[in-house]
């Protein structure tokens, strides 16, 4: 016999070496048992961490098309605002110079004209920043002087002519 097979067999049959067997193979088992749990509750962390990276990811989505939209929606209410800010300042230059017109023709005419100032039509005027448009009061004050016709002057007020020599109003 081989010396491998009398160490096996002496063992096998010597009580203190089968307690000591056993007790290796139990733990042998347990170590087993314990590595598998391991790897099992790794493997579920791993599956919750994936699964957390891709709910991130599908929230950030989310989160940056929001935003985008913000923005877009901010781009195009500046655009808005510019344009009524430069309408504003036409509106105010054309004013100034009607006003120059007006006051012509009270010179020449020698009749007062009661003009509301600019700043007096723009009371009413809203300008938010953040979300509304700037709204404009658009309310023309308008001078005619049409000698052909026989009336001096009229007052435009959204579109309708009041000739005041004549008493007529008409539409432009």
């Amino acid at each position: 016999m081989s010396a491998r097979q009398v160490a096996s067999s002496g063992s096998d049959s010597d009580p203190r070496y089968a307690n000591v067997d056993e007790r290796k193979r139990k733990r042998m088992i347990s170590n087993r048992e314990s590595a598998r749990r391991s790897r099992m509750r790794k493997q579920k962390q791993m599956e919750d961490l994936v699964n957390e990276v891709s709910k991130l990811q599908n929230e950030n989505n989310q989160l940056m098309q929001g935003i985008n939209v913000g923005q877009q929606r901010r781009m195009e209410m500046e655009s808005a605002n510019n344009v009524l800010r430069a309408q504003a300042v036409e509106l105010t230059e054309r004013l100034r110079s009607l006003n120059s017109v007006l006051q012509i023709v009270e010179d020449v005419s020698g009749l007062s004209m009661e003009i509301p100032e600019f700043s007096a039509l723009l009371e009413d005027v809203v300008c938010l920043q953040s979300g509304v448009h700037l709204l404009l009061a658009w309310v023309f004050i308008l001078a005619w002087f049409n000698v052909l016709g026989g009336c001096w002057y009229g007052v435009c007020l959204i579109g309708v002519w009041f000739c005041r020599s004549c008493n007529v109003m008409c539409p432009v």
